[in-house]
């Protein structure tokens, strides 16, 4: 694996559990794994450089510790007047001063859209505390997993705001622009495990701790990678490409990737394995 190239993120664990699996670990347990400024950037270079990395086929990212994967926003943090966004801007013009905070919004909006753009499969697993930024970075993955005690909470109106990162755009397109995601947006209550899964949120609450739920994501990424990685970044590509579309111009942009890809060898080797039982092998992509 080529984690030793990857960028310096001091917030985050990296490791590489299977041959192409690489493991994001967010690292600030003391905390709750809360993100403040650094985090953002760190996090955004990560992902920029496993989405194109050869030997990455597959990205799992989880909390440190066993309290949380993330409590979300330090909000210490953010309060403190020389580093919030709202003070900081050097303006007392209206204006200006929310051109300033536009353009700071769309920065950090673009931290978490870089997760879901991604040419890697991304499996997010969820425990403890999954607040706020927790829910915007779990949605823009492709496979959420979690823990019987996962807490999940939309926090945001109760710090006086609106979600601005993504959960508003992205959480309703997971799980429908549904009662219960107007219910959890608008009231800030803490939802379990089972409302996550009964609604779509998650695929899969893991019984046990942490460890159990790490070795139930491996297991998962351990078979996405044995398969083509053409077929699959392209499956993942088509998925996304689809939210938004028509079906008849989803339709359309399938035959066109596929016009290039499938002359792809993968095509014929992954054939020929079935036919003479042998499990295939692909070349890096």
């Amino acid at each position: 694996m080529s984690i030793d190239k990857a960028p310096k993120a001091p917030h985050f664990n990296i490791t590489s559990p299977a041959p192409y699996v690489v493991h994001i670990e967010i690292n600030r347990p003391a905390k709750l794994n809360a993100f403040y400024n650094p985090m953002w950037y760190e996090l955004k270079g990560l992902f920029d450089f496993f989405s194109h990395d050869p030997e990455t086929r597959a990205i799992l990212i989880s909390g440190a510790g066993d309290r949380a994967f993330t409590a979300g926003l330090d909000v210490q943090a953010a309060s403190d007047p020389s580093s919030s966004a709202l003070s900081s801007t050097g303006h007392s013009d209206a204006s200006r001063k929310a051109t300033h905070l536009r353009r700071h919004i769309l920065e950090l909006q673009d931290v978490i859209s870089t997760v879901a753009r991604c040419e890697k499969p991304t499996i997010a697993l969820l425990h403890g505390y999954t607040y706020g930024l927790g829910i915007d970075l779990s949605s823009a993955c492709d496979i959420r997993f979690c823990a019987t005690d996962t807490k999940f909470c939309v926090k945001e109106v109760d710090i006086g705001l609106a979600a601005d990162v993504g959960t508003l755009s992205r959480l309703p397109k997971v799980i429908g622009l549904t009662s219960f995601c107007k219910e959890v947006c608008l009231t800030a209550r803490p939802f379990s495990a089972d409302e996550a899964f009964h609604n779509n949120f998650v695929s899969k609450v893991v019984s046990g701790g942490k460890g159990q739920l790490v070795e139930a994501g491996l297991e998962l990424a351990k078979l996405i990678v044995t398969k083509s990685p053409v077929a699959v970044q392209g499956t993942k590509n088509i998925l996304d490409a689809a939210w938004g579309r028509t079906v008849e111009d989803s339709l359309n942009y399938t035959a066109v990737w596929n016009a290039g890809m499938l002359q792809s060898s993968d095509v014929e080797r992954a054939m020929l394995s079935g036919l003479r039982r042998k499990t295939p092998t692909f070349e890096k992509l």
